[in-house]
């Protein structure tokens, strides 16, 4: 009898030891299909002095260093906006003053196209507080927009908001945007000093929004100890403000050391960029590591007209904008 069990042990133990590398083949297999060139999209905004946008046949592309062909180019915002969620990202730690800016922010929202979803958060403790899930309400969402905390370093760091925000960011056929308002500086990078402005963590949100497609505009706005900081700290906050939205595709907006007197025009100059913001589609090779970055470059023969996009992509990221007609 206690031989007759060994020996179903045995063989129930083969079976499972069989089980498991039958499961773990699959991932592998499935990872390994993934290999090679597959479906991708990133978004490129278009500023060009006729206000027309360049055909598809006339944009130049590189990926990897290597010419590609598009396979699409279609509208970011699509109808009415419908194409693109936009996330507004307030730091909880802004001076007071930015009250006076509320009413900026509030109309923003209020009058985004009907079809443009809308998130509201606030930086804070490294993570984003939801306080307006995207949503198509913008009238409902307008009424949303507090005023920050007004703790000096309460959000921590902006880019570790950022870094955890993009990666949990709802799947969905929408072109991606987020709108931050801060001060930029990384109070966990040590001095302050422009010489000391290489952050791992600014590069870590850097490629967190690269790896999601997501476009990161900004307007630089004082925070509330920034009497207790140097020059140099504005200068800092603002490079790396510069330096994610380069790397991404977007805009950094600043009034030098300065908050702006009023948002208005920024937020005007960041809803007209998605509107002239295209989705491109074309194939990028995939090693099958799922966190590899590759560059691309996008030019145009168009004259007058110059094309901003992220330096970096994921193989297979999809924006999902409206199809080209």
């Amino acid at each position: 009898m206690m031989w007759k069990r060994r020996e179903y042990m045995i063989h129930f133990n083969k079976l499972a030891i069989a089980i498991i590398f039958a499961l773990l083949a699959v991932p592998l297999a499935a990872r390994a299909q993934q290999e090679g060139p597959i479906t991708t999209q990133t978004l490129v905004n278009i500023d060009s002095k006729s206000n027309t946008p360049p055909p598809q046949e006339d944009i130049s592309l590189k990926v990897g260093g290597k010419p590609a062909s598009l396979t699409g180019w279609s509208s970011a915002a699509g109808v009415n906006g419908s194409g693109a969620a936009v996330a507004l990202l307030i730091d909880d730690g802004l001076r007071e003053s930015v009250g006076r800016q509320i009413g900026d922010l509030q109309s923003f929202v209020r009058n985004l196209p009907p079809g443009m979803f809308i998130y509201i958060g606030y930086m804070r403790n490294g993570t984003v507080l939801t306080q307006q899930d995207f949503t198509l309400d913008h009238a409902s969402a307008a009424t949303k927009i507090r005023l920050p905390e007004g703790q000096p370093g309460i959000s921590a760091s902006p880019y570790f908001c950022l870094a955890d925000f993009v990666q949990h960011w709802p799947s969905g056929p929408k072109a991606r945007f987020v709108m931050m308002i801060t001060n930029g500086v990384d109070p966990y990078n040590g001095s302050d000093s422009p010489l000391n402005q290489d952050s791992p963590n600014v590069k870590t949100a850097q490629d967190a929004a690269q790896r999601a497609g997501v476009a990161v505009y900004s307007i630089y706005y004082v925070d509330a100890g920034r009497g207790m900081r140097t020059e140099e700290a504005s200068f800092s906050g603002q490079d790396y403000l510069v330096q994610v939205a380069q790397a991404t595709g977007g805009v950094a907006y600043t009034e030098g050391n300065h908050s702006p007197m009023a948002m208005k025009p920024y937020l005007d100059r960041f809803l007209s960029a998605i509107s002239e913001t295209w989705v491109a589609t074309f194939p990028a090779a995939s090693s099958g590591n799922d966190s590899r970055l590759v560059p691309v470059k996008f030019s145009t023969s168009e004259k007058g007209t110059k094309l901003h996009t992220a330096d970096s992509v994921l193989p297979g990221n999809q924006e999902g904008a409206l199809p080209s007609k």
